[in-house]
């Protein structure tokens, strides 16, 4: 009687510390599946940014392409992000 006391422990004893560790197992997957859906939330995020970013270029270069008023090299200046250049350009512009 006293071995079968003995055996039952070591199975009690044996079946926490493998729940134990099958636990914190899932606990470490789950927390991993977390991390990976927010890289790719915060991937499809800055690629709808780029999207938009993009959309508005291609209106502003519609828009150019349709209209032809005098400011034109001063707005392709701007679009081309330099607007150092397109300062002088203005001014340039201006004087003449």
């Amino acid at each position: 009687m006293g071995e079968l006391i003995v055996i039952f422990g070591f199975v009690l004893i044996a079946g926490f510390v493998a729940l134990t560790i099958g636990s914190r197992i899932h606990q470490r997957d789950l927390a991993f599946k977390e991390r990976k859906l927010e890289l790719e939330a915060s991937k499809g995020s800055v690629s709808s940014q780029k999207i938009e970013m993009l959309e508005q270029r291609v209106r502003v270069l519609e828009r150019l392409a349709t209209d032809r008023g005098q400011d034109l090299a001063l707005q392709i200046e701007n679009l081309r992000g330099s607007s150092d250049t397109a300062v002088e350009f203005a001014a340039r512009e201006k004087a003449q």
